[in-house]
């Protein structure tokens, strides 16, 4: 009630600036203010697509109608109290934030404010972006200083800041962070510039993909490590799996959401995982275990269903398989008679074990969670697999 008598009280401003200002210039303005007293975000530009929008703006032919400055002496609507202004910055999606902020000097710092980018970043991004790719990120931005920007000192106005928030090739030179990862990437470290970086596909970040290469069958029920640069014209992604072995880097497109997450312990693909929790293992408890075919292939995640001991009658009274050394781990995605269908592992003396036929097992991780077991319950595939 509050913010909307302080813009109430506003209005005039608005009136005044029309007069004196192109209505093309302030419209998002109006539609911000309009949007408080109606309740809803305000309307995207009906000529705009809303996944390309922030994609358009940014580009170079957007700046002249973003360089016009305050007149002296005509009220601005930097005038409006400032729990006024700051509402409606924070009503605004991320391509209004980002129009905003090519109005002014002050709106630009205002806009840029992690504080408003924030929310936008955990909305979007949370669930597939953690601690692994924001280490990459600080990589690649360390990177960056390090190289310099011989055009840095030459850019004026606001192609300055259009370059400082946009990765976009044009904007600076690309450059390599480890191996395979190349990137274009802004100097400073705000959340806007990642959630840009993020939104425009330009920075590529760690992640794991379920049922990795469109479901086939030898990846059914599994999570591999991957890299993933985002597509916002299809919403969905481009995943890059390391090589291994003989085999080159396997690309993948059309990533949806749901087969992603952010791994959820930091333990590379190349690593055994210390598994801690073998001694709380019962059955009926949801667990993944690592395995790879051979000691050249990274490690992925496979979704298991802890099981009893053959000596065990399956009587919850009489069941001695918590006290055992031995678990059983059950992968009922497979048929009875596979070879794939289950393993023994040993609790005291976990470490490294299979074959060049039936693989290798490694770490096992107990699933907590109802989330992280409905995220494998929604993959369960439609018939047994060999």
């Amino acid at each position: 009630m509050l913010a909307r008598f302080l813009i109430t009280s506003s209005l005039s401003f608005l009136f005044l600036l029309l007069k004196s200002r192109p209505v093309k210039i302030f419209s998002l303005w109006t539609c911000a203010c309009v949007s408080l007293f109606l309740g809803h975000h305000p309307p995207p530009s009906p000529a705009r697509p809303p996944r390309v929008s922030l994609k358009e703006k940014m580009s170079p032919a957007s700046e002249a109608g973003n360089a016009e400055e305050s007149q002296e002496g005509v009220p601005s609507l930097l005038d409006l109290p400032e729990l006024a202004l700051e509402c409606i910055l924070e009503k605004l999606p991320p391509d209004g934030l980002l129009s905003m902020s090519g109005v002014c000097t002050a709106l630009r710092d205002r806009c840029r404010s992690d504080y408003f980018w924030d929310k936008h970043m955990k909305q979007k991004w949370d669930r597939v972006i953690g601690p692994s790719a924001y280490k990459v990120w600080q990589l690649c931005l360390a990177s960056r200083r390090d190289n310099g920007d011989s055009n840095q000192g030459k850019q004026k106005g606001f192609l300055r800041l259009f370059s400082l928030v946009w990765p976009c090739s044009w904007a600076g030179e690309r450059i390599n962070i480890g191996q395979d990862q190349t990137c274009s990437l802004p100097h400073d470290s705000s959340v806007m510039s990642w959630y840009i970086a993020l939104e425009t596909g330009t920075f590529w970040f760690p992640a794991q993909v379920y049922n990795r290469e469109n479901g086939h069958a030898g990846f059914m029920l599994s999570c591999y490590d991957a890299e993933l640069s985002y597509d916002f014209r299809t919403d969905t992604f481009r995943a890059r799996y390391p090589p291994h072995g003989r085999r080159a880097i396997a690309l993948e497109t059309g990533v949806t959401w749901e087969r992603l997450r952010s791994p959820p312990v930091d333990t590379s693909p190349h690593d055994l995982h210390l598994s801690d929790c073998l001694n709380d293992l019962c059955p009926g408890d949801h667990v993944e275990i690592q395995w790879r075919r051979n000691k050249e292939f990274p490690y992925g995640w496979w979704y298991g269903i802890v099981g009893h001991l053959e000596s065990c009658d399956r009587n919850e009274t009489y069941c001695r398989c918590p006290s055992s050394d031995s678990a059983v781990l059950e992968f009922n995605q497979y048929s009875a008679g596979s070879r794939w269908s289950r393993t023994i592992i040993d609790r005291r003396n976990h470490r490294e074990e299979g074959n060049e036929v039936d693989g290798f097992y490694g770490g096992i991780r107990k699933l907590r969670t109802d989330d992280e077991i409905s995220a494998w319950r929604q993959l369960w595939p439609t018939e047994l697999l060999e």
